[in-house]
């Protein structure tokens, strides 16, 4: 598997009373401070409401569903910068200036080692964290339920260090304790970087539980005392390191049984044959041993981890998203015709695509409309649709948004298609701003309506917000390739 297994158990062994030695880390202490992000503030309900659209179950992204006691949502503020709004039950921090206090506090913090905190809301009962959206899942999806190829090793040691880097730096600034550390609190970004989650870094519930999981992978002290400490966040780091070694879930108690038994096949990952040396081996299960000491003072800070992992790292110049073997945004996307003539900024070939397309995508609308065109003014407002319809035929975008306002005003009838029409119009009429307000809107109706996604490029790359476009036709590639499978 790549490593001597005998070797290895018997250097691991023999070292793990010593300590973790701290080497010199070439990297400036304060690395990684971020200053482009946006400073620390507070939402309303509505706005959160809106940039979810609704809450919509679709842009649900937390692992446990819809009925998970906090539920994280993906959403898109008014700036197009893409969220994830965790969502607490209503039980959940009853002392509003007491979760204010907490979310400003996290949110004074700015990293790129960290998922950063952007912004709170907490009115009425509502109580929200907004943070930034890591595109590219989980720890737990890439490691233990993969599809396409298992983490590499380098890629592995990458995550401990990142990690480390993380819990020190939210050490140097005050935060020391970190609530049920695990593989679902790792995300991965853009380019394929390891984060950590800033919302373990706030308490879990109404009663300060710091844990949820298994009770096999909680601190000792935890058990006894019920209270996290910093030397609890270090064991959980060791279950970390457990987890990458092993690609596996395995209970600390199992695994430090295997290494005493110097059974160090059955923790080691059979994926990762041949990709390390029994001396890395060594290293790495010596430090996952000293994170999981019974008594707390004798495990590592971060600190010491991070100059412990830092001589590990291999292939650091490969970067993240080809270690991971995921793509940026905008690379090598396989787009549909729609896809290509908004990258290409080609008006008139979108105008075809949706010309063809007319209103199948607007589910319900049609039997909506024939219940209520009893009414003159119903009639009026189908009337100024038909007439803005005749008007984006013949690619006379004036008419058309005299048109189409004429018909959203009225608000007796919500239509998707109708705002992705007048989008176009407003693009045809050099008012790009306007036409990625109403791309907008179409998501906000339907949330998954891949169309909103690529008018929402289209409108970027107008704006000439170029990183943003590309993220927008992703995201429309991806639901358009989701509703293709499904149908």
């Amino acid at each position: 598997m790549g490593c001597e297994c005998s070797r290895l158990a018997s250097c691991c062994w023999s070292g793990q009373n010593g300590p973790v030695h701290e080497a010199q880390n070439p990297d400036d202490e304060e690395r990684a401070e971020v200053s482009d992000l946006p400073t620390f503030r507070e939402f309303t309900v509505e706005q959160l409401r809106i940039s979810t659209s609704g809450f919509a179950v679709e842009n649900i992204v937390s692992e446990h569903g819809e009925k998970a006691p906090n539920v994280v949502y993906k959403g898109k503020l008014d700036n197009q910068r893409r969220v994830a709004v965790k969502r607490f039950n209503r039980s959940a921090w009853p002392d509003s200036r007491q979760f204010l206090e907490e979310a400003r506090s996290v949110g004074l913090l700015r990293n790129n080692r960290l998922a950063n905190l952007l912004g709170c809301c907490c009115e009425g009962d509502e109580r929200l964290l907004v943070a930034e959206f890591m595109p590219n899942e989980t720890l737990a999806k890439h490691l233990f339920h993969w599809e396409t190829q298992p983490m590499k090793w380098a890629m592995r040691l990458r995550v401990a260090l990142y990690l480390a880097q993380a819990l020190e730096y939210c050490t140097n600034k005050g935060r020391v304790l970190y609530h049920d550390l695990n593989a679902y609190r790792i995300l991965f970004d853009e380019e394929g970087n390891p984060r950590l989650s800033c919302f373990g870094l706030m308490k879990n519930s109404r009663d300060g539980k710091s844990y949820s999981t298994n009770l096999a992978f909680t601190p000792p002290e935890y058990l006894r005392t019920g209270r996290i400490t910093p030397e609890s966040v270090m064991y959980s780091f060791g279950t970390l390191l457990l987890d990458l070694l092993s690609g596996k879930h395995i209970p600390p108690s199992h695994a430090l049984d295997l290494i005493k038994e110097r059974n160090l096949q059955m923790l080691t990952d059979s994926c990762l044959e041949g990709q390390f040396s029994s001396d890395d081996g060594t290293e790495l299960v010596r430090i996952a041993s000293r994170c999981l000491q019974y008594e707390p003072r004798e495990r590592p800070n971060a600190k010491s981890l991070v100059a412990a992992l830092f001589p590990l790292q291999k292939e650091t110049e490969v970067p993240s998203h080809a270690l991971m073997g995921v793509s940026r945004d905008g690379e090598t996307m396989s787009l549909s015709p729609l896809g290509e003539a908004c990258l290409r900024m080609d008006l008139t070939a979108i105008h075809e695509i949706l010309e063809k397309l007319g209103y199948k995508d607007d589910e319900g609308a049609a039997t909506e409309l024939s219940f209520q065109m009893w009414t003159n003014q119903m009639q009026e407002t189908l009337n100024s649709k038909k007439k803005g319809d005749a008007a984006f035929r013949h690619k006379d975008a004036k008419a058309a948004i005299e048109c189409y306002t004429q018909f959203i005003d009225v608000g007796t009838m919500v239509s998707p298609t109708v705002y992705a029409r007048r989008s176009l119009s407003y693009l045809m009429s050099d008012m790009p701003q306007e036409a990625l307000n109403d791309a907008v809107q179409a998501q906000v109706i339907s949330p998954v309506w891949h169309i909103a996604s690529y008018l929402q490029a289209a409108s970027l790359f107008a704006l000439g917000r170029e990183k943003d476009a590309q993220i927008a036709l992703k995201e429309g590639s991806v639901l358009e390739e989701k509703k293709n499978t499904n149908s």
